[in-house]
């Protein structure tokens, strides 16, 4: 049992990088949860068009992750040596790429944006009460506003996990619990007009989503340039956009495909909803909710993903290559027990949360049946989770990507897409088989972590920067 289980004064090392990007996920979800609450309490329609655009910006999102994680790879590691300068030449790497990730990005919305939101709407046919004209007016208001949050939001992440990734957990979570509370405040204030503001409805929930972000920002900033001392990597970071050749060419090696991974992996996700939208809007507003509150009881085994990038990756760029294995092991044990755990009060919660949206009674059921087959994955999800981070702390590139995108566009999609093309199966049938391959990915990851290829020291000390 000692091979899986940690003694105190690990649990203390874990809990100690882990609890402040928990608090933070929670309540930056139970926040999400109450906005979509209320954007729920307008219409179904809103809702739905809100998820949908939502949903585009997942995309985006999970974009920015990968780039930044593709350098954090880099940055965990060379904490480890404790060279701040390799450090700094990592953050730039980050804030330059998503400078032009976000152009790119802001491009494609104000062009393509009114087609992609059709991407969900157009196959509807006369199978619900929800109307896809009002859904379509809702979801084009929502992302006109909320492209404005595009570069706040990507910039707050160059900050914030480069700070994670030496080991500063407490600001970036603060800045985030500012961050979410101007959201949720302002959120009541705009879609209701409470305090003699206007009422807004869903342009209200985008513009205080936007100001929140660049509140955030600020303070990462500030705090990061005004505590140079104690993060030594910002000193000089954004004086020249020099970066050494060599590492440039390290994470383009290994770093540039984990972001292709990751845009790959969530745009199979909205591939695969979309599938889902076929069963109609209702299907789609069904699994918004439980989506919603699946995405707070998640906050655990996924905070303990960065956990084990920080840990981990800390280990293998010492050198500590067994104490690395020993420690990964336990992560992964605990990260999935505690799936377990948060499965079973999901369960609990499955029949009492849609009864807080203003939506029709067929929508709720589907809801409540829906959690319930989130909580039963929960495990599964927590295991290839570990699994993937795992892989990636090491830069095991190639194998991240068969293990997660490659999953996704041979495995799963076929799947979907074949299910919901070319059979009559409701969305009660579809939504389980899709998910239930998590469990072979799940099982997948844990040989590949098992086979140890991973255990890989990725850098020495950096060079000097030219003066």
């Amino acid at each position: 049992m000692k091979r899986f289980i940690g003694d105190k004064q690990f649990y203390k090392m874990v809990f100690a990088v882990a609890l402040p990007i928990i608090i933070q996920n929670a309540i930056t979800n139970f926040v999400n949860l109450l906005d979509n609450i209320m954007v729920g309490s307008l219409c179904t329609e809103a809702m739905t068009g809100v998820s949908i655009v939502n949903q585009l910006f997942f995309v985006f999102n999970l974009t920015v992750f990968g780039a930044v994680s593709a350098a954090g790879i880099f940055t965990a590691q060379y904490h480890g040596l404790k060279d701040y300068k390799g450090e700094t030449y990592t953050f730039r790497f980050k804030f330059l790429i998503l400078l032009i990730g976000c152009a790119v990005g802001i491009v494609l919305f104000l062009i393509y944006g009114r087609e992609l939101i059709s991407f969900f709407i157009s196959a509807e046919a006369n199978v619900d009460t929800t109307d896809p004209a009002k859904t379509m007016e809702y979801a084009t208001d929502y992302l006109r506003i909320m492209m404005f949050g595009l570069l706040p939001f990507a910039m707050s992440q160059v900050y914030s996990s480069t700070l994670r990734e030496t080991g500063e957990t407490v600001v970036p979570m603060f800045s985030s619990v500012v961050s979410v509370s101007i959201n949720f405040i302002l959120n009541y204030l705009l879609i209701f007009g409470k305090l003699g503001l206007p009422c807004l409805g869903v342009k209200g929930a985008a513009i205080a989503t936007v100001v929140a972000r660049f509140a955030e920002l600020a303070i990462l900033v500030l705090w990061t340039h005004l505590h140079s001392k104690r993060y030594p990597f910002i000193i000089g970071a954004l004086r020249s956009p020099y970066i050494p050749g060599k590492l440039v060419a390290q994470i383009t090696v290994r770093g540039l495909p984990l972001m292709l991974n990751e845009f790959l992996w969530a745009m199979g996700v909205t591939i695969t909803n979309q599938c889902y939208s076929t069963r109609g809007l209702d299907a789609l507003a069904a699994i918004n909710i439980a989506s919603t509150i699946n995405n707070l009881f998640n906050i655990v085994f996924l905070s303990m993903g960065s956990v084990i990038a920080i840990i981990v990756g800390n280990q293998l760029g010492a050198g500590e290559s067994e104490k690395a294995l020993d420690t990964d092991r336990k992560l992964i044990v605990l990260s999935v027990m505690s799936a377990v755990g948060m499965g079973i009060l999901l369960i609990g919660f499955a029949p009492i949360f849609p009864l807080f949206y203003n939506t029709t009674q067929n929508v709720r059921s589907l809801a409540t049946y829906l959690i319930m087959i989130f909580a039963a994955i929960m495990p599964f999800h927590a295991l290839a989770h570990a699994s993937y981070f795992t892989l990636r702390s090491g830069g095991q590139v190639f194998i991240t990507i068969l293990f997660d995108s490659v999953f996704m566009w041979v495995v799963a999609i076929p799947v979907a897409r074949v299910l919901a093309d070319f059979t009559k199966i409701g969305i009660k049938l579809l939504f389980p088989i899709c998910h239930g391959l998590e469990a072979v990915k799940a099982f997948l990851g844990l040989w590949l972590v098992n086979k140890k290829t991973w255990v890989k020291q990725l850098v020495s000390r950096s060079e000097k920067e030219n003066s």
